[in-house]
């Protein structure tokens, strides 16, 4: 039983673009009408088909017409699709819900899509150029011309550019050496006024140095004695923060030597020894005696008051 040529042994020049994101059936319709059509022919259809896939299908067939051009030498008005073909590729599996809970499957469909271009026989092209100059049309494609010039434009536009950019540099060139020019022919008359420039230049800014760290010397001297009037103040505020007879807190909390009484600077009360709250009392300020204690303003407790009068009582 003999059996055809393979798909991947047919002769002539191929394409393939994978993973298009269309179903095998969609491009097998439009992949029907350009099998066996020449170059300019399929091109045509391609170009004004309705169909999404035939853009991809267009990109497919002028690949494999430059493949043709460039690794085999053939021309592209010479070649016909020779063959054409759709394998289907993986399927993308996505979910939609619907009623009651339930749910359908989405099918995302891909294919593989391979064009095998070939030239024409010489008898075939005997017959087209006859059929052409019965006709009188020209024998040169147009969807080889079209995309010779195209092919042309690019590369005009990319030596344009590079021009462009080599004259630009020249002009950065001829910039530089019109200042070297004005540079080597200033005179010594200019140099000296550079120089004498720039000595008193440097004169000015040594005397305003100078001034900047004499008037920095002067504002270290004031602040330092800034911060030892604080200082001062602070310690005396510590010894005797409410005037004469008070002594402030000391570090363990330990009652200053001369100052039984304690003070509350949040109630303003004071509390002497072997009274009700002397005890409980956290002392924020010391006092000598209670008449230097009202002396600033604090006072004796209600309670301690009554206490006392009841025991003169």
């Amino acid at each position: 039983m003999a059996f055809g040529t393979k798909t991947n042994e047919r002769p002539g020049t191929r394409a393939q673009v994978k993973y298009v994101r269309s179903s095998a059936y969609k491009a097998r319709e439009v992949l029907n009408l350009i099998r066996n059509e020449s170059y300019a022919r399929a091109s045509e259809i391609l170009e004004f088909s309705d169909r999404g896939i035939s853009d991809p299908i267009a990109k497919c067939l002028d690949s494999a017409v430059a493949n043709a051009e460039n690794n085999d030498g053939l021309d592209a008005e010479e070649l016909y699709v020779s063959a054409c073909y759709a394998d289907e590729g993986p399927t993308l599996k996505r979910w939609r819900p619907r009623a009651r809970g339930r749910a359908t499957r989405i099918r995302k469909r891909t294919c593989h899509i391979t064009i095998i271009v070939s030239r024409y026989s010489a008898d075939e092209l005997e017959v087209i150029r006859s059929s052409e100059a019965a006709k009188g049309t020209s024998s040169r494609s147009t969807a080889a011309a079209s995309r010779r010039d195209r092919v042309q434009k690019s590369k005009d536009a990319a030596e344009a550019r590079a021009e462009a950019h080599d004259h630009d540099h020249d002009h950065d060139h001829d910039d530089e050496d019109t200042a070297a020019a004005v540079v080597a022919g200033a005179g010594a008359g200019a140099a000296a006024d550079a120089v004498a420039d720039e000595a008193a230049t440097d004169e000015a800014a040594t005397e305003e140095a100078a001034t900047e760290e004499a008037a920095t010397d002067e504002a270290a001297a004031d602040e330092a004695a800034t911060d030892e009037a604080a200082t001062e103040e602070a310690a005396a505020d510590d010894v005797a923060p409410h005037g004469e007879g008070s002594h402030g807190p000391l570090p363990d909390d330990a009652m200053p030597d001369g100052y039984p009484i304690k003070g509350n600077a949040d109630s303003m009360k004071y509390h002497e020894p072997d009274t009700r709250y002397y005890d409980a009392t956290i002392a924020e300020v010391w006092f000598a005696t209670a008449e230097a204690a009202e002396a600033a303003g604090f006072t004796a407790p209600g309670g301690a008051k009554k206490s006392d009068e009841q025991d003169d009582a």
